[in-house]
């Protein structure tokens, strides 16, 4: 298993609240399976909003694709 290196200067209360507004549109639209959870989704979203990673980087640190990556920044930005 990776892990993701990298470190965020973002308070954990930020990473809480786009993790709570992931998992309410997941509940929403009625996804029942996801390659990650809703709250390393909001890490992986906010690992490339705030410190530029490519989705490359977050595909391969959090064991996706880069397809993948594109999708749930797209989710987390829409919501």
């Amino acid at each position: 298993m990776l892990l993701y290196p990298s470190s965020i200067d973002l308070s954990s209360r930020a990473l809480r609240y786009l993790t709570e507004q992931l998992a309410v549109r997941q509940r929403e639209i009625g996804t029942r399976w996801r390659r990650l959870p809703a709250s390393r989704q909001a890490l992986l979203a906010l690992a490339h909003l705030r410190c530029g990673d490519t989705y490359a980087q977050l595909a391969a640190g959090f064991g996706v694709g880069i397809a993948t990556v594109y999708r749930y920044i797209r989710e987390a930005i829409d919501v």
